[in-house]
């Protein structure tokens, strides 16, 4: 990266700083836009992610140019060890570290296990020498030692992710539950290069200041890809490293959050598959407990147009505890984006997917843990709408889940600053299940919560039974008259079925026909038969 680009981002870091307190309230999400606004908003971000994707692309073809992989023979065609640095003076240790870089710049291939053996391990000893040189401190890296060290991270960790398993046979019933990952061949030698950029960047002998020329945009950009890899080992050093790199280089800041924000966007809208999004969440829940208060516009825009669409897709359940936790970390930041989140459930609740209604029960019990009474009326219809199906679910992990919510006392106590909105709602779900519910761990349960309502309210409670009844006296009444009314349609049907029978026998033949006139003409009024 040049240096002007670069002073503009201090300038902004300086003035803007995203996790910095003293800054003005900002309106709720809550408050509807227009729908022009809204238009506006959505194609902005579109234009805004696909030129992110085009600056992503050539940052990554700039930095591939910059520090390319040396996959070719050592200039003398032989890969040789080289000395240990406690057998060399302390003012020779500088270069020697800086040729065991460049060794360490050879890549080889560990799809074929018995090639290379020798010089595999040799590299691999460096790479461990490397990871010591580092984490014993010896003295501050100067900028040629940065530029070595980038160009053997980069030729190391930087390659295209093979193709999942599932690709390469062509089927499309993957499930990533149930498939096993594959794992990286190239993984012992990967390791210690991953442990060495850790200690590089945690190291206190790594300026910050000099570093950030090489630790820049297009390698957080390239370290970002690298999520997608299936290898979990992999994806465990990426989280814990790169949630390093947003700790030490605060400039990067906005950018490592605009780059996640992208990858999501890109999940939700268009592939559905990424293997990372567990662990760029884990890093989003420590980011998110980080930010100062009142929370920035640009943080709840991440909240509403993100973290939940995130719960859009049909693999959720390999992520949801991450992002369980990210959405309450926000409601706890601001209690007042309760609704938001509520609401923002309730859009993409799950209609077919049994597991994945029970997870977003669980989710909205934390949330509402968090609720006050004033987002809980806004919201409440809605959401017990929704908690009345989920009662009457013929799937019965569902509704014990459901009903599990009153033994959670901040739940009752809002439920019963509200009874008489909320019971109408599930009055009706309680009566079913105690009639008709097959489970009996579920029909235990409801007359459970149907003599809390009683003990709570109990006119209200009255008022609503009688209510059902009514509505159940005329449901049976249409009912028979439904049924009486197509009894009358049947009937009707049969006796012009026969009458259409009786008419068809008693018409006349060729020979009558013919008869009254003698020519074969039917006299006035009469229709002529054919016959066959």
């Amino acid at each position: 990266m040049s240096q002007q680009p670069q002073d503009k981002l201090n300038k902004k870091q300086k003035s803007s700083n995203s996790d910095s307190a003293g800054q003005t309230p900002t309106p709720s999400l809550s408050k509807q836009m227009s729908t022009r606004d809204f238009i506006n908003n959505q194609r902005e971000e579109r234009l805004n992610y696909h030129h992110a994707q085009v600056i992503q692309a050539a940052a990554a073809a700039a930095l591939a140019t910059r520090f390319a992989p040396v996959k070719e023979k050592l200039a003398n065609g032989s890969f040789e060890a080289l000395p240990l640095f406690r057998d060399v003076p302390s003012s020779e240790r500088q270069n020697l570290f800086i040729r065991k870089l460049n060794l360490c710049c050879y890549i080889f291939d560990f799809t074929d296990p018995t090639k290379n053996v020798k010089e595999k391990e040799i590299k691999r000893q460096t790479l461990l020498e490397l990871v010591d040189y580092v984490t014993s401190g010896t003295g501050k890296f100067t900028e040629a030692v940065f530029e070595d060290i980038s160009k053997m991270l980069v030729a190391n960790l930087f390659r295209t992710l093979p193709p999942s398993s599932h690709e390469n046979t062509g089927s499309d019933n993957f499930d990533p539950e149930e498939e096993e990952p594959t794992m990286e061949p190239a993984w012992p030698h990967l390791q210690i290069v991953y442990e060495f950029l850790l200690r590089y960047v945690v190291s206190s002998e790594t300026d910050a200041k000099l570093a950030k020329r090489y630790i820049d945009q297009s390698f957080v950009l390239r370290l970002l890809d690298l999520f997608d890899s299936e290898d979990p080992r992999e994806r465990e050093y990426l989280k814990t490293i790169l949630h390093r790199i947003y700790g030490k280089f605060m400039v990067h800041r906005p950018f490592i959050r605009k780059a996640i924000n992208n990858i999501f966007y890109q999940f939700i809208f268009e592939t559905e598959k990424h293997n990372g999004v567990a662990e760029l969440l884990e890093i989003l829940g420590s980011i998110i407990n980080g930010f100062a208060l009142p929370l920035k516009e640009e943080h709840k825009l991440f909240l509403a147009r993100a973290l939940i669409p995130l719960h859009k897709p049909k693999c959720v359940s390999m992520y949801h505890q991450q992002l369980s936790y990210c959405i309450i970390q926000f409601v706890e930041k601001d209690f007042k984006l309760a609704d938001t989140v509520i609401m923002g459930l309730l859009k993409y609740w799950p209609v077919t997917n049994s597991q994945k209604e029970v997870l977003f029960l669980g989710e909205l019990e934390e949330v509402l843990e968090a609720t006050q009474a004033a987002e809980f009326q806004r919201c409440m219809v809605p959401l017990f709408r929704q908690f009345s199906r989920c009662l009457n679910s013929s799937h019965f992990q569902v509704a014990e889940r459901a009903l599990f919510l009153w033994n959670n006392d901040h739940f009752v106590s809002l439920v019963a600053q509200n009874r008489q909105v909320v019971l109408p709602l599930i009055f009706t779900a309680l009566e079913r299940n105690t009639r008709n519910h097959w489970n009996q761990a579920v029909h235990g349960l409801t007359l459970n919560v149907r003599k809390m309502f009683l003990e709570m309210d109990q006119e209200v409670f009255q008022e609503c039974q009688r209510k059902f009844l009514e509505d159940e006296a005329k449901a049976k009444g249409l009912e028979e008259k439904r049924e009486n009314t197509w009894k009358r349609l049947e009937a009707a049907g049969t006796s012009l079925t026969d009458n259409s029978i009786i008419k068809g026998s008693s018409v006349p033949s060729d020979n009558t026909v013919s008869s009254h006139t003698g020519s074969g003409v039917p006299p006035q009024g009469q229709v002529a038969v054919v016959g066959n």
